[in-house]
This record gives structure tokens, sequence and C-alpha cells, in this order.
């Protein structure tokens, strides 16, 4: 098959280009590279496009060469704290990027997978685990721009009768993630000695997820899934951010490092 990957230089997309290779399929990654996208992230061999997704006239021309079978979209704004300072590449690239993207499919006609997140649901604590018809409670610019996204997606399947399907993954972790992310910065800054930071008390709870298993997820639901269809992929794996830490604390034998709590939103900073 021919799978156009956006935002096929990040973290997950990456992993996801190495996974359909090792498959056997042709691959072509379009990518901004933007900070979070990286050419070191992707084989010297797979074809690379240069672009911003929400460039509608270069994105139509790609995918009308390329021909794709299948469209994956990772291609996203995704740290909840640039969210806060500034949200709007947020706003472009996760909504207006994710219109720019239907129009594309709508016209070339073909499957499109839309990569999303668990965090549409918004804080579960005390609730029921999210099924795929929870009621989308975002708490954050970067939560919020994905559910619009996502809601858009599911107008234009209702609309337009569009061949596409929404996976949402829980907190991921695994090779070539962003050293802005919990798990390598924590890693990172233990090596080097440095304090480790953890927002808060360190009580809130994720479930985590190896990378290769949201891939394989992934690819399941681009081959099996239905159109207008949502797929949680959750990890089964919940911890706390301090219980994520402190494990990769011990693992590096540095459990004498510092903890630095840092409270969003006020102006004070404790020490635990």
């Amino acid at each position: 098959m021919r799978i156009l990957v956006t935002g096929g230089a990040g973290f997950i997309g990456s992993n996801f280009v190495w996974y359909l290779l090792g498959l056997g399929h042709e691959v072509m990654v379009y990518d901004a590279f933007t900070y979070a996208g990286r050419p070191e992230n992707l084989p010297s061999s797979v074809k690379v496009v240069r672009g911003d997704i929400v460039d509608k006239d270069k994105l139509f021309s790609v995918a009308r060469e390329f021909q794709p079978d299948i469209i994956v979209n990772f291609a996203a704004e995704t740290h909840v704290d640039r969210s806060i300072r500034d949200p709007e590449p947020f706003i472009r690239t996760n909504i207006y990027g994710v219109y720019t993207l239907l129009e594309v499919v709508r016209r070339i006609d073909t499957r499109l997978i839309h990569v999303s997140t668990d965090e549409v649901y918004g804080d579960l604590e005390g609730r029921e685990p999210a099924s795929e018809d929870t009621v989308l409670r975002p708490s954050n610019p970067y939560s919020a721009t994905k559910a619009s996204g996502d809601m858009l997606l599911m107008a234009y399947w209702r609309t337009y009768n569009i061949d596409a399907s929404i996976v949402r993954p829980s907190n991921n972790y695994g090779p070539r993630q962003h050293p802005e992310k919990l798990i390598p910065k924590t890693i990172i800054r233990a090596v080097h000695g440095l304090p480790v930071i953890v927002h808060g008390n360190g009580s809130q709870r994720r479930d985590w997820l190896y990378v290769e298993d949201t891939c394989r997820a992934i690819w399941l639901v681009a081959e099996k899934g239905r159109p207008g269809e949502i797929y949680n992929v959750p990890g089964f794996n919940e911890r706390s951010v301090l219980e994520v830490v402190e494990k990769i604390l011990e693992l590096l034998n540095k459990l004498e490092a510092l903890f630095t709590s840092r409270v969003i939103g006020r102006a004070r900073i404790e020490g635990t």
C-alpha cells in the first residue's frame, strides 16, 4: 500500500513510519519540520516533502501526485504548557490544519486516519474510564483544539460521507520522543544531575502506552476500522506522574535527585 503520513517526522509519526516500512509499505512523509519534527527521526530511504498542513494547495498537489491508499495524520501541536502560553499555533494546526486535510481527502477520495488524544475527555479522576461516547471536556487549549478537530472530522463524515476514522491513544512514551515531555525530560535532567521538575504534587494520573503498541493499533484501525468510528487506545497502565518519575530515578540509581514542585498559575515554588 501507499501511505501518506502527515506529521511523520515527529515522535509517534516517525515511529509509525518505521513500523510501516517494516511491513513493506510505500511511505511518503509530509511534515513542516517545526521544533518537534526532526529529519534524523526518519530513515534516509523514505520520501519526504517539507510542507505545512495548512497549505491546502501544496498538500493537495502532493496527495494527488502520490495517490495514497491511506492518509494518517499526526500533524499537531501537542504540548499543554506551550498551548497555555500561546494558543494560536494550536488553533492554526489542530483545527485549521484538520480542515485543510479534510478538504484534500474530499477531493482525492482516500481513507483518512486522524490521530487524536484521550486528553479530549478531560480530567477523569473520580469518573468512570472514558468510552468513545464519553462527553468531551477538554481542560486546556491543546486538548480543546484537538477536540475541535475531532468534531470537525465527524461533521465531514456525516455531511460529505468521507472515509475517515479517529484514534485516541493515551499518553505515549518511547524512542524519539521530544525532550520537553515528562519521561525523556526526567531522564535527561537526572543523568545530568539536575533537579527533576514535577508540576503540583505529582498526583496527576495518566494511562501510559508504549509507542510501538500505538502504531500497531493505528494500523489495525487503518485496515479494519469503519468510517465515522472513534477508537480509544488505552495502555491499561495507569500511574501518577510522581510514580513515573520515581521509577525512572530508581532505574537510573538517582533516587537522591531533588524534586521541584511547581504549581502552574500560582506565584509559589515548593521543594518536596
